[in-house]
């Protein structure tokens, strides 16, 4: 009978059944633990006034309602969507300049995309935020090269309300490394003959670059968009360490997400902060299906042609 037993067990074992179990058992762990239970939670301690030290206690809409009047929700939310629109925009021209030079032959273009790449990889880091905080202090490298040009400046460019948010703006648009191999591989998808044929007939390089390169990319750049703007949408690391952490000068760096991290840990009002993720969700939705609906009228499917 034991030995009966312990056959089934090895038999059970060795199913491809259990073999997929075992697999995406630490998935499925960790995707209840870290994503659908904090959801969860954090549906109900939006309708809750909760402050991380006693139980939550269901409030219905008064955060949500409190939001309205409170003139650092307003003002955050401007500061991201000045954040977002700018910054965007800019992120994705700079990718695609690059990767149109990068797409031309040289034997060194693996090189200088892994250059170029590094900013993405290390730009949302605390060290690189560090880094761009000391540029642009009044004594910082930025000065000191407009100095070097006969330029001379004490602007402390992230202690002056008008120009702090142009520092992470700039940070934003240095970062464009990711979005600039998605152009690339979709440079790379362009047919050769089309610029060929363009040439015979006697286009020249700004006719081919709107004519053919920007049809052909705009699933990429409508990819990209959607990303890049949820990217914008969602930016804390750099304006928390450029900022100190408070959002000043007189919160011109006060960002979305930050506001909403002050709110839930240092302030202990986490069902406000709660309520705050979900009307960024509800943003973001809105948003996105904007640009989801007007796809149809400027990104161009060549499969749909067909």
């Amino acid at each position: 009978m034991g030995f009966l037993q312990n056959n089934r067990f090895r038999a059970l074992l060795a199913s491809d059944n259990v073999t997929g179990y075992l697999f995406i058992g630490p998935f499925v762990l960790g995707f209840l633990a870290f994503t659908l239970i904090p959801v969860l939670a954090s549906i109900y301690f939006s309708f809750s006034r909760y402050d991380l030290l006693s139980p939550p206690v269901f409030d219905g809409l008064r955060n949500f309602i409190a939001m309205f009047s409170d003139e650092n929700f307003w003002k955050s939310l401007t500061v991201t969507l000045h954040y977002a629109f700018v910054s965007v925009p800019l992120r994705l021209v700079f990718a695609l300049f690059v990767a149109m030079l990068f797409n031309r032959k040289s034997k060194l273009v693996g090189c200088y995309r892994t250059i170029y790449y590094l900013p993405s990889i290390i730009g949302g880091s605390i060290a690189v935020s560090v880094m761009w905080r000391r540029l642009f202090m009044a004594d910082g490298a930025v000065n000191s090269a407009l100095a070097l040009i006969g330029i001379k400046s004490d602007t402390s460019w992230i202690g002056n309300p008008k120009t702090a948010i142009w520092t992470l703006i700039i940070l934003a648009a240095w970062q464009f490394g990711s979005s600039m191999l998605i152009f690339l591989a979709g440079l790379k998808q362009i047919p050769g003959s089309l610029y060929e044929a363009a040439e015979i007939d006697g286009a020249n390089a700004f006719q081919k670059f709107f004519k053919i390169t920007i049809p052909h990319l705009t699933p990429v750049i409508f990819f990209n968009l959607v990303m890049q703007l949820i990217n914008g949408f969602t930016v804390f690391t750099q304006a928390f360490v450029i900022s100190g952490g408070s959002g000043d000068p007189m919160n011109s760096t006060l960002v979305y997400a930050l506001y909403l991290y002050r709110k839930a840990f240092e302030f202990y009002d986490m069902g406000y902060g709660c309520a705050m993720a979900w009307v960024l969700v509800l943003i973001l939705a809105v948003f996105t299906a904007l640009i989801f609906k007007s796809s149809s009228l400027w990104v161009y499917y060549e499969t749909k042609e067909d």
